[in-house]
């Protein structure tokens, strides 16, 4: 809700609009010519190909790999990174993703996640800028200023919402029918 997938369309899309020789709808930008321009955002699961969402996540991630490969000087967004699977595993194969990715020197990568605990890991990697969007509780309600942050964000609101939300009544409310 704070922004962070809508800025990594937009960002994707300025960069696409550029390429193809179109106005981009910034106020000013500046970008390299890229090879290609790859994108994982709001992957879905693929029921014909037998496929849940996570290993479509898995076989984007192989596939971008792949194009790295044959094409390098490429941008790549990945959008909550490994999401469609437990905490553990998608703390570990982010993790590992990350680090491959950061020792490639000749292509862009915009990786978002929820999972703040990876920051810790791999603040060593000196081509590793971390960036946030600030959002916060204001008189009970979330707040959310759309601006960018350097560093890793603090707040915690999902749970706070959740329950400002009143589930947890309507469902001990369903429970004594």
């Amino acid at each position: 809700m704070a922004g962070k997938s809508s800025y990594l369309k937009a960002l994707g899309l300025a960069v696409y609009l550029a390429h193809i020789g179109f106005p981009v709808p910034a106020a000013s930008m500046q970008t390299s010519v890229f090879n290609g321009l790859i994108t994982t955002i709001n992957l879905s699961d693929n029921i014909s190909s037998g496929y849940s969402h996570y290993y479509s996540e898995i076989k984007r991630v192989k596939d971008t790999a792949q194009k790295i490969l044959e094409h390098n000087n490429l941008f790549i967004i990945f959008d909550e990174l490994f999401r469609g699977t437990n905490v553990k595993d998608a703390f570990d194969a982010s993790l590992a993703t990350i680090n491959a990715l950061s020792s490639i020197k000749n292509s862009v990568f915009l990786i978002s996640t929820h999972i703040v605990e990876i920051a810790a890991a791999i603040n060593h990697l000196q081509n590793v800028s971390f960036q946030y969007f600030v959002a916060r509780i204001d008189n009970g309600k979330p707040v959310f200023e759309y601006k960018m942050r350097e560093g890793v964000s603090s707040e915690t609101l999902g749970f706070f919402i959740f329950k400002n939300e009143g589930i947890l009544e309507i469902l001990e409310e369903a429970a004594k029918v």
